[in-house]
């Protein structure tokens, strides 16, 4: 259990005010509303949503990934045990060989490069979510002890109020809590979409690069799946 867990039950229930409030109605110069527009969202809902984000499964991922490249080892290390046999169709396998094992472990568009990519990628989903979660859960220590709160809580203790004029009492203090909590998420998921833009070139499917000389063998296979 983080910070984030042991602040979501007063956060939620000060959230679920928050959104009734809002509801009522915001005015439209408000700095919530972008964030509202972007986020297609009322903040409990988006904060609800958002404890459901853990890092540990995504580095055990990452954990699991590495653990594969240990067998394309063994059979790198099978590939490269010596030929006794010459002639035409030892050529052929040697040259097949030699792609092979390119395929598997040579650089990063190679099938161990992508493996290692993609745990180096399931690490930093994990760093970003327990980032975004210790940020959430600072915001919602501060909104809880706010005096916004207070008069938020004050407002809804007996139900939504209309109030006089055109903006009833406690809303302007739910939006300026409601911006506050949208703010700090819409910066986490700009965090997570620039991860995918600069992981997504190293993560793209790999192809079977054939053997340098390009002509076929009685041999070669026309494929090579792994």
């Amino acid at each position: 259990m983080d910070a984030l867990d042991r602040l979501a039950e007063p956060g939620l229930d000060l959230l679920r005010r928050v959104d009734r409030l809002i509801a009522a109605g915001v005015g439209e110069g408000h700095r919530v509303w972008p964030l509202l527009r972007r986020m297609q969202v009322l903040p409990g809902d988006a904060v609800r949503g958002f404890l459901d984000l853990h890092p540990a499964p995504l580095a055990g991922a990452g954990h699991a990934v590495r653990r594969l490249v240990r067998g394309y080892d063994d059979v790198s290390a099978a590939l490269t045990d010596p030929v006794l046999w010459s002639g035409p169709a030892a050529t052929a396998y040697g040259q097949q060989r030699a792609a092979l094992l390119r395929h598997l472990d040579e650089g990063p568009d190679s099938l161990v490069g992508r493996l290692e990519s993609t745990a180096g990628y399931a690490d930093a989903l994990a760093d970003w979510v327990e980032g975004s979660r210790l940020a959430l859960a600072r915001t919602l220590a501060d909104v809880l002890r706010s005096a916004e709160a207070v008069a938020v809580v004050a407002a809804t203790a007996t139900g939504p109020s209309t109030g006089p004029g055109p903006v009833g009492p406690g809303v302007a203090d739910a939006a300026e809590i409601a911006a506050r909590v949208l703010a700090v998420l819409c910066v986490a998921y700009d965090g997570a979409e620039t991860l995918l833009r600069q992981w997504a070139p190293s993560l793209a499917e790999t192809a079977w690069r054939p053997p340098a000389d390009g002509r076929p063998h009685y041999d070669q296979p026309t494929r090579v799946g792994w």
